[in-house]
């Protein structure tokens, strides 16, 4: 290309590049490249010339060469599909009126940041460095789906799509993309899905502060998601489902002050996930179904108040929950799933209080477990555990059956001494002694010659068989409850 092509604002930029000197056209810092379209041909600049310029413009032994402009209008597109860019590309604060093409491409580093683009095409990029977006505004997709990155991708602070708008199309994809450092997108504002679904991100990802807007849709979609230390999405705000099953995240899923909104849908899925801390401390109730399914946890922090009514846990395993609370504080939360009564939910919850030495929220669990189970069972099998219930509570609570055998020996005693049954052979039977007359009749197993000597009349022989009846019954669920305990030991 001919100097005599370019114009003054292209031959400004052509003599820069070799020496990879910057050229900024802007009339201000403040100046916002909105309003790019209105700019004149002084800081105009063709997207051919600047493919020319990257893909074989002239260079200067001993300088590095490279394409750095600030407040350009870029008129046509940037056309640079499967090229190799051996330059630096830096186009800051710039207003393309097409979206550029990098798709197979390979550069050094690309900056784009605080441009205005109707979209991005760069699937199957590869970059030597840094990817930045940050603070730009991109109304049509950022295609980065299977782009391969040495460095980091920052998105932080851009906004993406159409406010309003939920297009069909992922605003953001980097699905299958390897990231060799972090995706910083703190403060992110997008219209439309997030697709991060079978991405590799080496070290972290950064979602503080965003805003990811899809009603009634997925926000953000990254099942399978590999991340090789943190997720953080504290404040996070995200209207549609946040969909994270089968994810890989060893240290922590930090959700902390975020808001979750999906009414009438999944708000979270996180099924089959591997996750080593996930946080929702001081978060906002979530609006809309939790799925949990199958998912492994090491720490699980979540306060009661912040599950909604609808809770899928099966299979869900963690080691730790955080922060400690009563028993009773948990329990409400297994009953929120869908599927009925499931004992893992309930048998889980035991082992994290067991693993914090809290040996009496345990056993409420347990309880409460056997409690729910009894509602499914055939009515002559819910009366036999209605009467485990109330007299040991299933063997949990040993010290009920004492109290009412104490009470039945106190109304026994009173009763027979105050109305003394006849004996059956006077000449034979020993002294009545009330106390152990009624001793006799509550211990099946004892006998200290009363109950035999002597029978009961009337109103008095029914409280004996009352008596025998409920001896039997108090003797059973207490063998029972002793059995249960020994087999938790």
């Amino acid at each position: 290309m001919e100097i005599t092509e370019l114009t003054p604002a292209e031959r400004r930029v052509r003599d820069a590049f070799p020496l990879g000197e910057g050229v900024d056209f802007r009339a201000g810092d403040d100046e916002d490249p909105a309003g790019g379209a209105a700019w004149g041909p002084e800081r105009t600049l063709r997207a051919q010339v600047l493919r020319e310029l990257l893909l074989g413009g002239p260079v200067r032994e001993g300088r590095v060469a490279g394409l750095k402009v600030t407040g350009a209008r870029i008129t046509g597109r940037l056309d640079l599909k499967y090229g190799a860019v051996a330059h630096p590309v830096r186009l800051r604060h710039c207003h393309f009126e097409q979206a550029p093409d990098l798709y197979g491409a390979q550069v050094v580093v690309l900056v784009l940041s605080d441009s205005v683009l109707p979209g991005l095409t760069a699937g199957n990029l590869r970059a030597e460095g840094v990817v930045r977006i940050t603070c730009c505004r991109i109304t049509g997709p950022v295609r980065l789906q299977g782009a391969k990155l040495a460095g980091a991708l920052f998105a932080n602070g851009a906004h993406l799509g159409r406010p309003g708008e939920v297009p069909e199309e992922a605003v953001l994809q980097l699905g299958h993309a390897e990231v060799g450092t972090d995706v910083w997108a703190r403060g992110l504002v997008a219209h439309g899905e997030v697709h991060l679904n079978g991405a590799v991100v080496r070290n972290q990802v950064n979602l503080n502060d965003a805003e990811l807007n899809a009603p009634g849709q997925t926000a953000l979609h990254a099942e399978v998601l590999t991340v090789g230390t943190d997720l953080h999405a504290m404040r996070l705000r995200a209207r549609g489902r946040v969909n994270l099953s089968g994810a890989r995240i060893p240290r922590q899923l930090n959700l902390a002050y975020a808001r979750l909104s999906n009414p009438g849908g999944q708000a979270l899925r996180a099924s089959s996930s591997a996750v080593g801390e996930l946080w929702l401390r001081e978060a906002a109730p979530i609006e809309g179904a939790v799925n949990l399914r199958r998912a492994q946890l090491d720490l699980l922090h979540v306060p009661p108040e912040v599950w909604p009514r609808q809770v899928q846990l099966d299979g869900l395993s963690y080691r730790l929950l955080t922060p400690h609370l009563p028993a009773e504080r948990r329990l409400p939360l297994l009953e929120r799933d869908g599927d009925g009564y499931l004992p893992h939910p309930y048998e889980q919850l035991t082992t994290a209080y067991r693993a914090v030495g809290d040996d009496a929220a345990a056993r409420t669990v347990q309880l409460a477990k056997l409690r729910r189970h009894r509602r499914t069972l055939p009515p002559y099998a819910r009366l036999w555990g209605l009467l485990q219930d109330a007299a040991v509570g299933y063997g949990f609570r040993p010290m009920r059956a004492a109290g009412w055998l104490l009470l039945l020996l106190c109304t026994g005693t009173l009763a027979f001494a105050l109305h003394r049954p006849p004996a059956l052979k006077p000449s034979e039977a020993p002294a009545f002694n009330p106390l152990f007359y009624t001793l006799d009749l509550l211990l099946p197993i004892i006998d200290f010659g009363q109950e035999g000597a002597y029978a009961p009349r009337g109103w008095y022989q029914w409280l004996s068989y009352l008596l025998i009846v409920t001896g039997w019954v108090l003797a059973t669920t207490i063998a029972a409850g002793v059995s249960r305990s020994l087999s938790r030991q």
